[in-house]
C-alpha cells in the first residue's frame, strides 16, 4: 500500500510540475475593476504567474472548506463533550452507590461484587 502512495504522490507531483511549466506566462490580478478602483482610489495589482494563480486558488479553496467543515461539526463535537461529561459522572455516582453498598457488606463479598 505504501508503493502506491508513493505512486500517487509522484504522479500527482509530476502533474503538478507540468502544469506549472506549461502556465509560466505573467497574468496581472486587480483588487477592483477599473471604474470602481478609479472612483475609490485603491488601484491594488500584481503580476504572478499563472500557475501560483491556479495552486493558490486550489490551496485557498481546501483551507475555505476545511473551516467551513470544521464550524459544520462544532455542534458535533460539542455533543460529544457533554455526552462523555454525561458518562463520567454518571460512572463516578455509580461507584460511589457501590461504596455504600459495600459498606453495609461483608469485606469478601464486596470485593467478589466489585471484581465481576
Amino acid at each position: 500500500m505504501r508503493y502506491i502512495r508513493y505512486a500517487f504522490l509522484g504522479a500527482l507531483g509530476i502533474a503538478l510540475i507540468s502544469v506549472a511549466l506549461a502556465n509560466r506566462d505573467l497574468v496581472t490580478l486587480t483588487l477592483l475593476p477599473p471604474a470602481l478602483s478609479d472612483l475609490i482610489g485603491l488601484n491594488h495589482s500584481i503580476q504572478l504567474p499563472l500557475f501560483l494563480v491556479i495552486l493558490g486558488a486550489i490551496v485557498v479553496g481546501l483551507l475555505i472548506g476545511f473551516v467551513w467543515e470544521w464550524m459544520r461539526e462544532h455542534r458535533m463535537r460539542s455533543d460529544k463533550t457533554k455526552a462523555e461529561r454525561e458518562l463520567h459522572q454518571t460512572k463516578r455516582e455509580v461507584r460511589r452507590l457501590k461504596g455504600r453498598e459495600a459498606e453495609k457488606k461483608d469485606e469478601v463479598l464486596a470485593l467478589l461484587d466489585e471484581a465481576s
